[in-house]
This record gives structure tokens, C-alpha cells and sequence, in this order.
């Protein structure tokens, strides 16, 4: 089973090693190999995603990232940005599904900002759309400006589009998803203002048709985000386009305490996958030792269970990480009173141990 290992930027080479340490001590025959990407690629190759990366993740089974960026690369253009690196992946992969679980772990519930009461026992799945939307519409960052570059600008824009096959390609993954939960689906678009948003609530009820033992509804994106955070447990699968998806991930992220608890996968059509923790790169804790690398371990664990079909493995990691919780380990991003601080590589070295 190949693994390309792609640690990226700030953080993401310190949570990664310890993903890949988590790894190591399972007794599975996995190939791994590690390449640059994002700013430390930039560096090196003149480019975020350079060729003989791409051709290691294309011709892995699974690819295991880190997080890409520094606010150092902010003035470069932007094709040459370190963000471009995820968006060549999912692109040249055909990553179109991305599933991000929001779980409150019942040792984490006085961590999140909500009242306990309102997430105790929270498990939603948010599926997002990745290859469509704003994020890849034609022209896509086009500029009317007097030199051609971004100072002096008078006006900046970029296209949201979707094509029936791209709506109903994520439909099938969200309802075929919710029959092995709750056979609950929420879909989110803003169709009393988008026509792009007309057209995936079009499509979302017609491929619901398909689905008769899942209960279909609709909420604009607005009033999504509002009820997020006062009443989360009304949802089960979450499903939406590429720009919203990325808002309302993250904010549901915060439900759980901390965005570090977040892991991420994102599939193509073939079940190869990307997985990475929700979170960014945070230069600014970057070298210090105190990233939670749960998410990234957690993503690992998807990735078992998603690409590699090593369900008990991913089941053996999860149930670790929830024992190191019990036994009061915390990094600071999820440290309160009464439980005992740790590092990003003693939380790793915990889980190896709980393993």
C-alpha cells in the first residue's frame, strides 16, 4: 500500500511525523515516501506542486498532507502561491468529494465555546464539493489594472459555476453516506439569490428521488451557519458546494473544542485519497512543539478506512486517540484545568502508546 507523504509547510511537518510515527507500529505492509510541497517546494523547485511530486501522488494509493503556506509567499503571484499546491492535487487527482467530520469527544465538551448541552454526543458529516465553484470558475483571478500586477487593481473577479455531472456525482457520495448513518441529508446552497445554487438544489432533489429511505432537506448557506451553533445536532450529513463547504467546515470545526481535533478526506471516483487535518499551516506556532497533531492522526485513520480498506486498523487508531483523551493528555489548544499539558510528540508518543 503507497503513501505519498507530503508534510508541506509550518506545522505540517511536525503533525505529520507523528501521523506517520502512528503508522509505523501497525503491522500493515505500507510504502511510504515523502516529497515537498507548498513554500519548502517553492524554495527548492520554483513551484508549489513540482512534477515529481504530482507523479508521486498520482501514483500512490493514498496521499497523507500536512498543511502549505507562510505569510512570507503572500506577494508572490498568485499561480506560485503555496494554497495553489492543494488546488493542483484535487484538480490533476479528480479529488471532487471532501469529507470532514465534526465529532465532539464526550473528554472534549467543556473545551468547545457552546454549552455542553448543545454538543455533547455532536457527529456530523460535512461533505464538500472540491472540483467545482468559485474556487475553479473561468476566468479565475483576472485583473483590470494599469501595470498588470495586484497594486494599483481597479476591480478583481472570479466566476461560481457547477455542471449537472459535478452536482449529481457529490449527491450520490452524500446520500449513499447518510444510509450508513442517520439517512439524514441537509443540503446547503443560496438558491434565492445564486442560479449556480438554483441548480444544485434542482439536482440534489432529483438524485434524492433515487434515495427513498433518506430524508432530503434544504437550508440557504445563511441560516446554515446560524444554526451551526444553535442547534448542531440537528444535522447529520451536511452537503454543499466548494466555497461554502469551506466556511461551514471550519466553523463547525470550533464546535469540538479546536480545529486541531479536525481530520479531512478528500476522494475521487476510484477511492484514491488526500487526507489532512482541516487546519492550516500556522506559521506562528510553527518550530515550537505545541501543535495538537490529532487531526493529522485521525486523518490517517480515514485514510485506512477510506483508501486502503483497513477498517480495523483505522478502528485501533481512533479507539487510541480516544484513550489518550480519557487519560487527561492535552495539547494547548484544548488544555483546561484539571488535565495535564503535553507536546506535539508526546501526544504522538501517547497514542503509540495507547496502540
Amino acid at each position: 500500500m503507497k503513501i505519498a507523504v507530503l508534510p508541506g509547510d509550518g506545522i505540517g511537518t511536525e503533525i505529520v511525523a507523528e501521523a506517520v510515527k502512528v503508522l509505523k507500529v501497525l503491522d500493515l505492509p505500507l510504502e511510504m515516501e515523502t516529497a515537498l510541497v507548498g513554500g519548502c517546494a517553492y524554495e527548492a523547485h520554483g513551484h508549489p506542486l513540482p512534477e515529481s511530486t504530482l507523479k508521486l501522488a498520482m501514483a500512490s494509493d493514498a496521499v497523507l498532507f500536512g498543511a502549505v503556506g507562510d505569510w512570507k509567499y503572500d506577494k508572490l503571484d498568485r499561480p506560485l502561491r503555496p494554497e495553489q499546491a492543494i488546488l493542483g492535487l484535487r484538480k490533476n487527482m479528480g479529488l471532487f468529494a471532501n469529507f470532514r467530520p465534526a465529532i465532539c469527544y464526550a473528554q472534549l465538551v467543556d473545551a468547545s465555546s457552546l454549552k455542553p448541552e448543545l454538543i455533547a454526543g455532536l457527529d456530523i458529516l460535512i461533505i464538500r464539493e472540491l472540483t467545482g465553484d468559485i474556487y475553479f470558475g473561468q476566468p479565475r483571478g483576472r485583473r483590470i489594472a494599469t501595470d498588470g500586477h495586484f497594486p494599483g487593481a481597479e476591480e478583481a473577479f472570479d466566476t461560481m459555476r457547477y455542471s449537472r455531472p459535478e452536482i449529481e456525482r457529490i449527491a450520490h457520495v452524500a446520500f449513499q453516506a447518510a444510509q450508513k448513518r442517520s439517512k439524514r441529508v441537509t443540503s446547503v446552497d443560496k438558491n434565492n439569490v445564486l442560479e449556480t445554487s438554483q441548480l444544485w438544489k434542482d439536482v440534489m432533489v432529483e438524485i434524492g428521488q433515487q434515495y427513498p429511505d433518506v430524508a432530503l432537506d434544504h437550508m440557504l448557506v445563511d441560516n446554515a451557519a446560524m444554526q451551526l451553533v444553535k442547534a448542531p445536532k440537528k444535522f447529520d450529513v451536511l452537503v454543499t458546494g466548494n466555497m461554502f463547504g469551506d466556511i461551514l467546515s471550519d466553523e463547525a470545526s470550533m464546535l469540538t473544542g479546536s480545529i486541531g481535533m479536525l481530520p479531512s478526506a478528500s476522494l475521487n471516483s476510484k477511492g484514491q485519497g488526500l487526507y489532512e487535518p482541516s487546519h492550516g499551516s500556522a506559521p506562528d506556532i510553527a518550530g515550537k512543539g505545541i501543535a495538537n497533531p490529532l487531526a493529522t492522526i485521525l486523518s490517517a485513520a480515514m485514510m485506512l478506512r477510506f483508501s486502503l480498506n483497513q477498517e480495523a486498523a483505522a478502528l485501533r487508531i481512533e479507539a487510541a486517540v480516544q484513550k489518550v483523551l480519557e487519560q487527561g493528555l492535552r495539547t494547548g489548544d484544548i488544555w483546561s484545568e484539571g488535565t495535564t499539558k503535553v507536546s506535539t510528540v508526546q501526544m504522538g508518543d501517547a497514542v503509540v502508546k495507547a496502540l
